[in-house]
């Protein structure tokens, strides 16, 4: 089975297959939480999967890096003998996408933005591009419930989408929500601060206090918790505009600590999207 090389910046990062170094998955473990009766959330290195495994057949969002296809696809089957029928993409980045080449070769449909496709069209092989892509949504009915999909413009990328399972009550969010932790922004793949808050907006519209959130990359979350990260978001906005219009440079703004001290003592600058880089990228993208 072939193998792609990546690059990991952590767990997220765009990359390029090209000039990525070699990393070794020997000791990641996929570890499996049940949400519903068939909806799970698998957690291994890369970004979170969500699994629908029911009746119909296996529904996959993201697969993370292909080096962990095997050990995906082995805890798959300890949910269902079917076969994963269908991968969703949440956006372009490798780990999230790695394992679409594997996927492909089982025979498994890929479907994602039209931007996901455009973007993996010069890294990947044709059998790893998506073979179904849309603009702005997309209605699934799968294993007895209907699966809302829905396009975020220029969020963490130009192609991100989320999954919502209505009777389940489960949303995957893709990399729009980094639980308990300062996002990465793609500002080079049309993410944006705007797009960012205007997505999880948008999502928080959709769900309720019960609904189990997928992150792209945390713990299992709620509502409650999906909240305080956009008030996190807002927050560093209004800080950072503040000092746009002082006329402040973005070094300036980028070693001005007390901007994100509230957050960084909560622990959100402790992964790869430290305070300096989160208040770098706010700085650039709304400097635009």
């Amino acid at each position: 089975m072939k193998v792609f090389k990546c690059l990991t910046f952590l767990f997220f990062i765009s990359i390029s297959f090209s000039s990525c170094a070699q990393r070794n998955f020997d000791d990641v473990t996929i570890v499996t939480t049940k949400l519903s009766d068939h909806i799970y959330m698998l957690v291994g290195s890369g970004g979170n999967i969500g699994v629908s495994a029911g009746d119909d057949t296996v529904l996959v969002i993201d697969n993370q890096f292909a080096p962990l296809t095997p050990k995906i696809l082995e805890t798959i089957k300890k949910l269902s003998d079917k076969p994963v029928k269908i991968v969703m993409n949440t956006h372009h980045h490798g780990d999230h996408t790695g394992g679409n080449e594997n996927f492909g070769e089982l025979g498994s449909t890929i479907i994602a933005h039209d931007n996901v496709r455009k973007r993996l069209e010069s890294e990947r092989p044709k059998i790893a591009l998506p073979v179904i892509t849309f603009n702005d949504k997309l209605n699934l009915e799968i294993n007895g419930e209907q699966v809302a999909v829905f396009h975020v413009e220029n969020a963490h990328t130009d192609g991100d989408i989320m999954l919502y399972f209505t009777d389940s009550n489960v949303l995957h969010t893709g990399d729009t929500y980094f639980n308990g932790r300062f996002p990465y922004i793609d500002l080079n793949s049309g993410g944006s601060v705007d797009g960012y808050i205007n997505a999880v907006k948008s999502s928080l519209m959709v769900i309720d206090d019960n609904t189990k959130i997928i992150p792209g990359h945390g713990d299992l979350s709620n509502k409650a918790e999906y909240d305080s990260f956009l008030k996190m978001l807002q927050t560093l906005k209004t800080n950072v505009l503040e000092e746009i219009k002082k006329g402040k440079t973005e070094d300036d703004v980028a070693n001005n600590e007390s901007i994100t001290k509230t957050f960084d003592d909560l622990g959100y600058g402790t992964g790869f999207i430290n305070g300096e880089k989160i208040r770098r990228t706010f700085y650039k993208s709304l400097k635009k």
